[in-house]
């Protein structure tokens, strides 16, 4: 798994590419926490368009990036889901907490 981090006027665009597992996830969930924590990112985008696979612990450094974003106020976007990645979130329903976008254009916009 590769993670890297750029910037697009306000949002904080973090690229995830390979396996969100068990084993990486906490360095997810530390880039996330960190951007919204540390950066006060007002807009964090998450895009997985590039990831093949995600566990239950992958979704939950998700979850935790966005429960964080609420509590201060900064927004958690999912950008590009593979389908992999947008089976596992209709599964669990999470898609319907999330906001999901297709295009970063959206993402940056929304």
């Amino acid at each position: 798994m590769q993670i890297s981090t750029r910037q697009s006027g306000k949002a904080t665009i973090v690229d995830v590419s390979g396996d969100i597992d068990l084993y990486n996830s906490p360095e997810v969930r530390k880039v996330l926490l960190a951007a919204l924590r540390e950066e006060r990112a007002p807009r964090v985008i998450v895009n997985l368009r590039e990831v093949r696979y995600i566990d239950s612990s992958g979704v939950a450094s998700l979850v935790e990036g966005l429960k964080v974003s609420r509590e201060l106020g900064s927004r958690l976007v999912l950008l590009g889901l593979s389908q992999a990645v947008r089976d596992v979130l209709e599964l669990s329903r999470l898609n319907k907490v999330f906001e999901v976008c297709d295009t970063e254009e959206q993402a940056l916009r929304s």
